[in-house]
């Protein structure tokens, strides 16, 4: 790893400010109400543990707000500051530590979101062999990763990770290469097979010749693209903090009114005291946490909270189509035989060579082989030049497997026109340089893929949807118009989709769903990145949610969820903002002394609390794809 990457994976504290905060308070709130309730001879000294957590945690925070407020940040916790000067002021001490709590969980929560990414990083990192070893004159030395050079021969042992992109040059095995792809297939490996970086070997050792340099890996290029995705990541605004910008100066100037019109202070801390954000600070993470506990109940792991939020606030919607739109397992539907061979003759060629590619046609060429129980045959060559084909001798054939576009610098570009008309996937066999075979394939969307796509527009109000995917520009178009899906973007790297959706975010709100590890920078920089949670970790990692069943169901009741919680949210935030609006005037005009003013608030906490309750109640119903039978 380069220095950049090392930086990247150090450990973060396991413990922030905020959250060490939190613990002096709830420890000082549990120790005040021991002393209180459960040993009265002791109550006099019920309230230092709340000085400590006034003065250790009250006070750093409250200069942290002294500093925001200079900068002009006007946020839901400002006025928390001032409630908490308010509350030492009057003595309310037990409020105060209250407030203390709310305002240092709350901002703990928020840093948790900072601290995942470090772990997408951190994964990656571990998993990167710092050694390697080369061959030169028949022995076999331990160097760095980093001294690797273009040409030098590495043996792979049993197990090892591949240090380095490169080409097998000798030995035959498998290697497992899901951790990148997210394809969950064990692919073959013979003398002019390509291995990627960060692929697991199998049980057989290989040599390999390093094509790349380390530093130029495809498994070191996805670390450098996740880590300039960590710096990418779009800054969410939070909901409590949306509506704070606009209560926390209202309730500031009307309490100095209040003061200025009458000349009694009094007012001044009986109208901050009304005015304290309860509703913002509890309230709303009340229905968050609610809201992540239904999911849980669904099958969504929620990694950031802040996704729920944001959501359904989302207009642009991005598909990866492997897994996501698809099942990801694509069958051979049709052969059609211009050779002399018959039918099984040719799949048994083609199979045979396709063991060791690790294009997603090939799973479905050797399923169909085992199915019609035909035995493969040796290979004695292989190579994969980057798109001409997969290329091989099996028995004494040279066999060829290709695109359409590819006949034409093969020389035989008459034999086009007997290939049947039709997008989609699909190869062309040659055998000894004629053409022998066309096979057709479908990777069969979901069941409810179209249905969900269509109903994104009317029931959850996106503007635009997408697919951007690695895969060839005929499969995606196949897809695409069988969804009524006009945006699409073919032949993308990892690079390319973080690209395309950093664009996409900085015009509107973007929710991105994917389920591979090259999908992983794409999710970080989305507004909302979601993923199919069974392939890969890393994925799991850089997503703010992981549907675990791989479904579209399952990601449209995500969507209701986020709208339910949103809604039920600004329904406690608002009213419980409203009935304090209410007795911060009545506290302004005098009717309503500080003591009365923080029952008053207690009062609409606990109302505001009671309704986000609701948010952890399973509604009748959580999907509305019209192909779905809503389920009670």
């Amino acid at each position: 790893m380069n220095t950049q990457e090392k930086n990247a994976t150090k450990k973060t504290s396991p413990i922030s400010l905020h959250g060490l905060i939190a613990i002096v308070a709830i420890v000082g709130i549990l120790i005040f109400l021991i002393l209180y309730f459960i040993i009265p001879s002791y109550r006099s000294y019920s309230a230092y543990p709340l000085y400590v957590v006034l003065l250790i945690g009250g006070g750093p925070l409250v200069i942290e707000l002294i500093y925001k407020m200079f900068r002009l940040e006007f946020g839901s916790d400002l006025i928390a500051g001032l409630s908490i000067v308010t509350s030492v002021i009057l003595e309310q001490y037990l409020a105060g530590s209250l407030v203390v709590l709310m305002l240092s969980g709350g901002q703990t929560l928020e840093n948790y979101a900072i601290r995942s990414a470090s772990k997408v990083l951190e994964a990656l990192a571990k998993r990167a062999p710092s050694i390697a070893h080369r061959k030169r004159n028949e022995i076999i030395e331990d160097i760095s990763v980093e001294e690797i050079k273009i040409g030098d021969i590495l043996p792979i042992f049993p197990h090892e990770i591949c240090p380095v992109d490169g080409e097998v040059v000798e030995g035959k095995g498998v290697m497992d290469e899901s951790y990148l792809t997210g394809e969950p297939f064990l692919l073959s490996k013979a003398p002019g097979s390509s291995v990627l970086s960060g692929a697991i070997n199998g049980n057989e050792s290989l040599t390999i010749k390093a094509t790349k340099l380390a530093i130029d890996s495809r498994y070191a290029k996805i670390m450098q693209v996740m880590h300039e995705s960590e710096q990418k990541r779009p800054r969410m605004r939070r909901l409590a903090d949306e509506i704070g910008a606009w209560y926390t100066p209202l309730s500031v100037l009307l309490a100095s009114a209040a003061w200025l019109l009458s000349g009694e202070s009094i007012r001044f801390l009986a109208v901050l005291v009304i005015a304290t954000p309860c509703p913002l600070l509890i309230a709303i993470p009340v229905a968050i946490i609610g809201s992540i506990s239904l999911c849980a109940r669904r099958g969504i792991l929620i990694k950031n909270p802040i996704v729920l939020e944001q959501l359904d606030q989302c207009k642009t919607m991005i598909f990866d189509k492997t897994g996501t739109l698809t099942y990801g397992k694509p069958v051979l539907v049709d052969q059609i035989i211009f050779h002399p061979m018959g039918e099984k003759e040719v799949l048994q060629l083609a199979a045979s060579i396709e063991r060791y590619s690790k294009h997603p046609l090939a799973s479905a060429i050797l399923e169909k082989a085992r199915e019609e129980e035909i035995n493969l045959v040796e290979v004695k060559q292989i190579s994969e030049p980057k798109g001409e084909g997969l290329r091989g001798v099996a028995g004494e054939h040279e066999i060829i497997l290709t695109s359409r576009k590819q006949l034409v610098n093969l020389g035989i570009k008459d034999k086009v026109d007997l290939l049947p008309k039709g997008t989609g996937l699909e190869c062309v066999v040659m055998i000894d340089r004629q053409l022998a075979a066309y096979y057709r394939f479908r990777d069969n969307p979901r069941k409810e893929s179209k249905s969900f796509v269509h109903h994104l527009f009317p029931q959850h109000h996106f503007e635009k949807i997408m697919i951007v995917s690695g895969d060839r520009e005929e499969e995606v178009k196949y897809i695409a118009d069988y969804m009524g899906i006009t945006e699409v973007y073919a032949n993308q790297s990892p690079e390319d989709k973080v690209n395309i959706v950093v664009e996409e975010t900085r015009k509107a709100k973007t929710a991105y769903l994917g389920d591979g590890i090259n999908d992983a920078p794409a999710l970080m920089v989305a507004s909302v990145g979601i993923a199919f949670g069974q392939n890969s970790d890393i994925t799991a990692e850089a997503a703010g949610a992981v549907v675990m069943d791989n479904s579209l169901e399952k990601v449209d009741e995500f969507l209701h969820i986020s709208r339910r919680m949103r809604t039920i949210g600004l329904q406690s935030a608002l009213g419980g903002i409203l009935l304090s609006l209410v007795g911060m005037i009545v506290a302004a005009f005098g009717f309503l002394p500080p003591v009365a003013g923080a029952i008053s608030q207690e009062i609409i906490d606990v109302l505001a609390i009671l309704n986000s309750l609701r948010a952890a109640w399973r509604p009748s119903y959580l999907t509305d794809i019209p192909s779905l039978e809503r389920k009670k």
